[in-house]
């Protein structure tokens, strides 16, 4: 921690959840990391899904010396009989060494794991080991997690859990995914 306030260093880590079918998982976390790297709060990003070094998040966090922001997925996930599934698997397996590493190193104030619930979802992680990883968090710290399906064991861990509802979708009228709404 790089904090000084001895108050907060004492307080429980935070834990949030943003989960739900609707758009905006990832926006709201990218936005507490945006106001954190306001603060100068030493900030790691880690994406388990994805693996587009083009999106606008990796490229705008650039800018800020405090966040660091790693991408370890590798996109589409295929179904579990897929060739190709064993290496997103394996792929998901390292990213969260990686966030242990930063949970336990008491160097961010902020940890967001993005897409961690949907890494569940899809098979790549149990909820087990990541609750089990959560729970390293540091005192004081704050762990934000996002992805569709989270898991109860997550739910239940978390002290804040947001679900977003899909009410309608641009997609559905055919608009395509846009640069600077959805990457």
């Amino acid at each position: 921690m790089t904090r000084n306030d001895a108050e907060t260093q004492q307080l429980p880590a935070r834990i949030l959840v943003f989960t739900g079918d609707g758009k905006g998982k990832t926006t709201a976390a990218m936005g507490m990391a945006l106001r954190a790297a306001g603060h100068n709060m030493p900030t790691r990003i880690i994406q388990f899904l994805k693996a587009d070094d083009s999106t606008g998040e990796l490229t705008a966090f650039k800018a800020f010396p405090h966040v660091h922001m790693q991408q370890v997925g590798k996109g589409f996930v295929p179904k579990p009989d897929h060739l190709q599934y064993p290496c997103h698997r394996t792929a998901a397996q390292d990213g969260l060494k990686i966030a242990i590493e930063a949970l336990q190193s008491g160097q961010y104030e902020l940890v967001l794991l993005d897409e961690i619930c949907t890494a569940i979802e899809r098979g790549l992680l149990t909820a087990s080991e990541v609750a089990d990883a959560a729970r390293l968090a540091r005192p004081g710290s704050v762990l934000v997690m996002t992805g569709r399906g989270a898991p109860p064991a997550l739910i239940a861990l978390a002290d804040t859990v947001t679900s977003m509802e899909c009410i309608k979708h641009g997609m559905e009228k055919g608009h395509k995914a846009q640069q600077g709404v959805e990457f």
